[in-house]
C-alpha cells in the first residue's frame, strides 16, 4: 500500500492528576488524513480540512513526526500528506497529537509496517515537542495511537502501559469557543512545588491506577482531583468553579481541565448521566458557544479507514 487513509482519535489528558502520564481516548472525534509515499524525497503538506493550519511547513506538527520516522526508516521517499479532517487547534482534546498519530499511522502502513505502535509513539512526540515550546510528552499521542487509557511510566526510556477501561466510564466533554494555547498553559505552572501538594497529587494518581485496574469508575472518579495544574490553569476557563458545582450536583462523578483547556471533560457512571451533563456544559458555554461530545471512553486509537 502506498496511499493509505486513517483516523486519529482526539483524547483527554492528564485526566486530572496524571499530568503529563496519562491520557484516554475518546469515541467518533478525530483527524481524518491520507499519507501517499512515492519515489523520491521530501514531504508535502495539503490542508483540505476547514481549519487553518500554518502555511509554513516547519510550523506543522506533522513535520518533525513525518522526519522522525523517515529518519529511522533508513531510505529516502517522497511523502504526500492530504489533512482531510481537522480538530481545531487549541481545543485541549489533542489536536497536535491527533495530526502527529495519524501521520506517522499511516506512514507506517504505506511502508509496509516496519515499526511498531511503541515506536510510532516516540516518533509522534517529535510533533508535540514542536506545539509545547520543546517539551516532549506522549499522554495525548499515546491514546491517539494506542486506544483505550495510557500510563506514561516514564520517559527515559519510554514505558508505555496501556490500562484497562471499565465499562460504564462515560465522560462528557465541553471544548468553548475560546483559544488557550499549550505553550500559554504551561507557562502559567509553578516550577517547583510543596511536598505536602505532592504527596496528595500521588494519592490520587495510585488511586486513579487503582481504580482502572479495578475497573471500579467510583474510585476512578474520587481519584480525579488535580491539586497542582488545575489551580493555576482554571483562569482561563470561564466560570470554572460554578460549572463544576453544577455538573457534580448534576451526579458527574468528576470534573476537570482537559489536556491544557479550555476543554473540560465530567466523568459519570452511565450515558443518561453523561448526556445530562454535556446539556449542562453547552448551557454554561453558551455565551461564547461550544461543541459537546458524549461517549464513552474507546478502546481504539489511530486505524486504517476503507474507501
Amino acid at each position: 500500500m502506498n496511499k493509505v487513509r486513517v483516523f486519529a482519535p482526539a483524547t483527554v489528558a492528564n485526566m486530572g492528576c496524571g499530568f503529563d502520564i496519562m491520557g484516554m481516548t475518546l469515541d467518533g472525534v478525530g483527524d481524518v488524513l491520507s499519507v501517499e509515499v512515492v519515489e523520491g524525497d521530501g514531504l508535502e503538506i495539503d490542508n483540505r480540512s476547514e481549519v487553518e493550519l500554518p502555511d509554513d511547513i516547519e510550523k506543522n506538527v506533522i513535520t518533525p513526526a513525518v522526519r522522525a520516522l523517515m529518519e529511522a526508516y533508513g531510505e529516502k521517499r517522497l511523502v504526500k500528506v492530504v489533512v482531510e479532517k481537522k480538530i481545531s487547534p487549541g481545543s485541549g482534546i489533542g489536536s497536535s497529537a491527533a495530526s502527529s498519530a495519524a501521520a506517522v499511522y499511516a506512514l507506517n502502513v504505506a511502508l509496509g509496517r516496519p515499526f511498531s505502535d511503541e515506536r510510532l509513539v516516540e516518533f509522534a512526540m517529535e510533533g508535540e515537542k514542536l506545539i509545547s515550546g520543546g517539551t516532549p510528552h506522549a499522554d495525548n499521542v499515546g491514546p491517539s495511537l494506542l486506544g483505550g487509557v495510557v500510563l506514561l511510566r516514564g520517559y527515559d526510556p519510554l514505558d508505555i502501559v496501556r490500562l484497562p477501561v471499565p465499562d460504564n466510564f462515560c465522560c462528557s466533554v465541553a471544548h468553548p469557543a475560546i483559544m488557550v494555547s499549550t505553550r500559554m498553559a504551561r507557562e502559567v505552572l509553578p516550577k517547583d512545588i510543596p511536598l505536602r501538594t505532592a504527596v496528595k497529587q500521588w494519592g490520587n494518581v495510585a488511586g486513579l491506577v487503582a481504580g482502572l485496574a479495578l475497573k471500579d469508575v467510583y474510585l476512578v472518579g474520587r481519584a480525579m482531583q488535580d491539586v497542582v495544574v488545575e489551580p493555576y490553569r482554571k483562569q482561563f476557563i470561564p466560570g470554572f468553579d460554578a460549572l463544576r458545582e453544577k455538573v457534580m450536583a448534576a451526579g458527574a462523578l468528576a470534573f476537570n481541565i482537559s489536556g491544557a483547556g479550555p476543554s473540560v471533560f465530567a466523568l459519570s457512571a452511565d450515558m443518561d448521566v453523561a448526556a445530562r451533563v454535556g446539556e449542562i456544559m453547552r448551557e454554561h458555554f453558551a455565551e461564547v458557544g461550544s461543541d459537546v461530545y458524549v461517549c464513552k471512553v474507546s478502546n481504539k486509537g489511530a486505524r486504517v479507514l476503507n474507501e
